[in-house]
């Protein structure tokens, strides 16, 4: 079997492991994709959503570890996980939908205690997650990394403290991922010279990563004149009032209707890609962006908030226009890698020290990618596909391959 990724790595390999689990209750169908390992252990979150399939889950799985490789760096303390996925085909509104959470969980508990960190993702959000672990005597959904930290006890306070720290009413953990797809669209903005303050943005889906990601276009001075839920489009050419919207949205990411100003207006979902605007963010669903759909998109930038959102077919045809296609595994990758810097002690539970640390790392990767996809011809995903490459090369290098691995567990975070 091999992976079915869209857009393969040159050093895609079949997965490590694949489970397909049936719900004995309801018959529905669950999965777990490890991708690859590090030292033991893969990190990749789950989801739950109606028709989720394996195929989806596979290919989740190998943009983490994409997303995991491209965050190496030798000086860090928190070094790279493999990559690894779950999902569950279930609607997170269906009312056994916690049930069924449970006992896929319960199955696939091995994995979670010795190989799976996970953790929210689409349709999930981690107080649920942790709410059912915890029913379940689990006390983390990232307990298998624990082997690898040198002081876990330290390490999980500083996570729980990074959680409970709050940003203008926002908890910093829903606004690491969006500042991380914003910076990088920034960056592609400046590259293209086009000036913040005349940049419009689009961003499907308004949840924790769609949500902060206006919040800091918006910030920058960008004028988000489009947002969509799962009602439909929200617009104002002039620019919505991103602060006031995020205050009063639900905790699915509903825009609250009646806080709308005069001037705002209200379409259907499907007209979101007509939206004039230089930037646009999918945040919300995989595989969103069609072929057919290309030629309605305005935007200079396109910015991959959700997982796998634009079609290889869509995205070849952007690239033939002049569009910069960002990479979900580049893109949307600081929510990961946040995570890992603050267990293993990189940063603390500090809000002004992950803000520096996500812009950083976003402005370089992406900067990279731009400057290297121009000197070679290709796309941006092509280039960082070939940084990918090479740091999963210096981690094998460094840590050895399978065989290696309960050795680097036995050892702790040492090399």
């Amino acid at each position: 079997m091999t992976t079915t990724s869209p857009h393969p790595s040159r050093t895609t390999s079949p997965p490590h492991l694949e489970v397909t689990w049936t719900d004995p209750v309801t018959g529905r169908k669950g999965y777990v994709v490890i991708d690859r390992l590090v030292r033991g252990v893969a990190s990749g979150g789950l989801r739950m959503r109606e028709g989720c399939t394996l195929d989806e889950v596979r290919g989740l799985a190998a943009g983490m570890t994409r997303k995991e490789a491209l965050h190496y760096d030798p000086g860090n303390r928190y070094i790279p996980l493999g990559g690894a996925k779950g999902g569950i085909d279930c609607s997170p509104h269906d009312p056994a939908a916690d049930a069924v959470l449970g006992r896929f969980l319960e199955a696939v508990g091995a994995l979670l205690k010795h190989h799976w960190t996970t953790g929210e993702d689409l349709g999930l959000r981690q107080d649920t997650l942790d709410r059912v672990l915890a029913g379940l005597g689990v006390e983390s959904s990232v307990e298998a990394v624990y082997p690898l930290l040198e002081d876990p006890a330290g390490a999980r306070r500083r996570l729980a403290d990074a959680f409970a720290v709050d940003v203008d009413g926002i908890p910093l953990p829903d606004l690491v991922g969006g500042l991380g797809v914003a910076e990088s669209a920034l960056t592609a903005l400046d590259r293209l010279g086009i000036p913040r303050t005349s940049a419009r943005a689009v961003v499907q889906g308004f949840g924790s990563m769609g949500g902060a990601t206006a919040r800091y276009l918006a910030r920058a001075g960008v004028r988000v004149v489009a947002l969509v839920d799962a009602l439909g489009v929200v617009a104002n050419p002039d620019g919505l009032d991103v602060e006031e919207l995020l205050r009063t949205r639900d905790a699915l990411g509903g825009i609250d209707r009646s806080r709308l100003r005069p001037g705002d207006t209200e379409a259907d979902g499907d007209t979101w890609l007509d939206v004039e605007c230089e930037v646009l963010v999918p945040a919300a669903v995989s595989y969103c962006v069609h072929p057919r759909d290309q030629a309605r998109i305005t935007a200079r930038v396109i910015a991959e908030a959700a997982n796998m959102p634009v079609l290889p077919e869509a995205e070849a045809a952007l690239h033939a226009r002049g569009v910069l296609v960002l990479p979900d595994f580049v893109a949307n990758s600081a929510t990961n890698a946040w995570w890992w810097w603050t267990l293993f002690g990189d940063i603390g539970a500090d809000a002004t020290e992950a803000e520096r640390k996500v812009r950083d790392a976003m402005r370089r990767l992406t900067s990279d990618m731009l400057v290297r996809a121009e000197n070679l011809g290709i796309t941006p995903r092509e280039a960082a596909l070939v940084v990918v490459d090479r740091r999963l090369a210096a981690i094998e290098e460094r840590f050895g391959g399978p065989g290696a691995h309960a050795a680097a567990r036995r050892e702790g975070s040492r090399p």
